[in-house]
């Protein structure tokens, strides 16, 4: 997929001994967007913007990929060739091993030969290296950031290059004395490594001033040479997973609160320690009543966290939950000074984490996938946790209209605004997520209007990237699969059915909370016992859920104020029973 990006001049900053002005570059061929601001002197909204960009930032060039070699050639070469090999071997057999060990003789001296006479060439590249990273960063970087201009906040959104951290920058108008004109949007701006470097010059006894330029929108030709095009093309992978974000930051969750010095230490223990073996998780002890225990492993230390609460429903019996990719917390260290509160949303064991660091005004979400190499797109189809039932184009637009009217609002709000079923406003805002137009806002629990592309995005390429939810339409469609029972268990709705797969007779078992989210689930197939729900939904239960959902309106109860759905009005975000 490629993406355009036209720019009019380039992201500057003006830097003296009192004050510092930075004046981004919005892409011109979005919507005019534009912000002119001054950061307040009477707060430390100074310091507090710089660590957050720079966050921010961190997570723009992380990549925690491992690179090994490429073998395929030699898979390729060996499969051509294998039998005349193995033939020939077997024949001389006893030679073989002769000149074997006289080959790895020499080969060991050459490798020593080979290890000094190379060794200035490493140094010189490793030091290339360090000064393209430092001098010409642009060429490690894979998309400039999104910018959200909203009536009462900026948002910064990036994605890391390995596909598998998400990071959210929300800043309060309030922290800004405004001096000129605001025009609502979303655009990338042009980001360089120049530019972070200026961001670690902000000091609080410097003017410090915000301006997302609208210049070049107001120019009359396109010919202008300080116009300047980009085009970059991005795997699919890298949008979907941009896209499953959103859809995980609705799922129910259990929120635990800690102390800043909880992730301070945690945060410590890491940098002090390194892994030899597994497991490498990082473990929440949770009791009721009681502290959280941070536990990391392989050493089993634990971390009592003894200013911590759950938030929301309080847990009715213990629970163990374990995530993985721990390392990159460290993103968050440079934020634990200035934070004042931290939650964590957790979704369960091997699923996403979103933590949540809050310094005043400013809001700092980082969203680790269930551990590093587990990234966003390939290993997490959350969009198919959520409700599944169709909503006619009439009531998308609806519902999208009335979020663009009011840029940030709960599915409450809207569903009131629209006089529409609150069912179809949830449904139409998944789909408005997953087509890149709508974001969930985690820290306030509404949904805000953001246009991830100028361009709607190709949703047929993006949303059957998920082979389980195509073949669950099979199932259904071949009626080989059957519903049995839908039956309510207090505030939640347990469905039982019958699928025949090949020679396989299962029966799936599916639990939905009062928001008809799948909370839990159980089914006998390979794909379940191997992933659980961390993959998302098997086939089996998403084709069960789609027979059961025209009959799950005159089953499911109707949320009430005091639902703790991530989406009610009012509610604390992401919080749900323990059981969830």
């Amino acid at each position: 997929m490629q993406f355009r990006y036209k720019y009019y001049g380039s992201t500057s900053v003006e830097d003296s001994a009192t004050a510092q002005a930075f004046h981004l570059a919005p892409d011109t061929l979005r919507p005019p967007t534009a912000f002119d601001g001054a950061l307040r002197r009477d707060s430390h909204a100074h310091l507090a913007f710089r660590e957050a960009m720079s966050a921010l930032h961190q997570v723009v060039v992380s990549d925690q990929r491992y690179r090994g070699r490429d073998k395929s050639a030699y898979r390729q070469w060996l499969a051509e060739n294998e039998q005349s090999l193995l033939a020939g071997f077997m024949a001389d057999k006893g030679d073989l091993e002769l000149k074997t060990r006289t080959v790895q003789a020499e080969l060991s001296q050459l490798r020593q030969r080979k290890i000094a006479a190379l060794a200035p060439f490493y140094k010189a590249r490793q030091r290339y290296f360090n000064w393209l990273y430092t001098s010409n960063r642009d060429a490690w970087f894979v998309l400039d950031p999104v910018i959200t201009v909203h009536p009462d906040r900026l948002l910064f959104e990036a994605f890391s290059q390995d596909e598998s951290t998400y990071c959210a920058v929300s800043v309060r108008h309030d922290v800004f004395d405004r001096t000129g004109e605001m025009a609502y949007g979303t655009t990338n701006i042009d980001y360089s490594a120049s530019l972070y470097d200026e961001f670690q010059k902000i000091r609080d006894y410097k003017a410090t001033r915000l301006q997302i330029d609208p210049a070049g929108f107001t120019v009359a030709t396109g010919d202008d040479p300080a116009f300047r095009e980009e085009k970059i093309d991005l795997p699919d992978s890298w949008v979907r997973g941009f896209l499953q974000v959103s859809s995980a930051m609705t799922l129910p969750a259990t929120v635990v609160e800690l102390h800043p010095m909880d992730l301070h230490n945690l945060c410590a223990a890491l940098r002090q320690r390194k892994e030899r073996a597994g497991p490498r998780s990082l473990r929440f002890e949770l009791s009721p009543g009681g502290p959280a225990r941070l536990v990391l492993e392989p050493w089993n230390l634990a971390l009592t966290a003894r200013r911590s609460a759950i938030v929301g429903a309080p847990l009715t019996a213990p629970r163990s939950i374990r995530v993985w990719g721990r390392r990159r917390l460290l993103t968050l260290e440079r934020l634990i000074a200035m934070a004042t509160r931290v939650r964590v949303h957790l979704l369960g064991t091997g699923m996403p984490s979103f933590w949540v660091v809050e310094l005043g005004d400013i809001t700092v979400t980082l969203g680790l996938s269930g551990w590093s190499a587990n990234d966003w797109a390939d290993a997490g189809r959350f969009d198919l946790l959520q409700p599944r039932h169709d909503v006619s184009d009439a009531t998308k637009q609806a519902v999208g209209a009335a979020l663009q009217g009011r840029w940030m609002a709960t599915s409450a709000d809207l569903a009131a605004g629209t006089q529409l079923p609150r069912p179809d406003v949830e449904a139409a805002l998944g789909l408005w997520v997953q087509a890149g137009r709508a974001v969930f806002d985690l820290p306030s629990g509404q949904f805000a209007w953001r246009e991830l592309a100028r361009d709607p995005l190709p949703i047929d390429t993006l949303r059957f990237a998920s082979p389980e939810e195509q073949a669950a339409l099979t199932l259904i469609h071949d009626r080989r699969a059957k519903l049995q029972s839908l039956q309510p268990e207090g505030q939640r709705l347990v469905v039982e059915g019958t699928v025949q797969d090949r020679s396989q007779r299962l029966t799936p078992r599916l639990i939905l909370n009062a928001d008809q989210q799948l909370v839990d689930a159980q089914c006998g197939c390979n794909f379940y016992r191997q992933n659980r729900l961390r993959r998302g939904p098997c086939s089996h239960m998403l084709a069960l859920r789609q027979l059961a959902q025209p009959r799950l309106a005159e089953w499911m109860p109707q949320p009430s104020a005091s639902d703790a759905s991530p989406t009610a009005a009012g509610a604390t975000p992401g919080t749900t029973p323990e059981a969830a």
